[in-house]
């Protein structure tokens, strides 16, 4: 799925048929994540507008990866926990499909 849009879509349909996303349950956690991540993109944006030193935009960058990545990673076993776990449950398609979802999410992470 190399479009976002028709992966967000395709995504949606899949946690619906219970109560929630994962996710839901932080969800003010993980736009309060978001929004310090924002301010490092800025930060960053705003260290090359000012001609600092490479290696400390380098070291920023970092941080901000690793915020990303974590991120990423907290939703992720919020989706294992949730949604995964709701379709092993009932088993069948449903559970072999989730999980394979979950193996190319988890791809998608590592490859990044």
């Amino acid at each position: 799925m190399d479009n976002p849009e028709q992966a967000s879509q395709e995504t949606e349909t899949h946690c619906h048929d219970h109560n929630g996303h994962g996710y839901s349950d932080d969800k003010k956690k993980y736009l309060a994540r978001l929004r310090r991540i924002e301010g490092q993109a800025r930060g960053i944006h705003r260290m090359v507008d000012e001609d600092v030193y490479c290696i400390d935009i380098l070291t920023q960058i970092s941080a901000l990866t690793s915020a990303l990545e974590n991120v990423g990673l907290s939703l992720l076993k919020d989706h294992l926990d949730h949604c995964v776990v709701d379709a092993a449950r009932k088993g069948g398609k449903e559970a072999d499909d989730k999980i394979d979802e979950a193996m190319a999410a988890i791809t998608r992470l590592v490859k990044s």
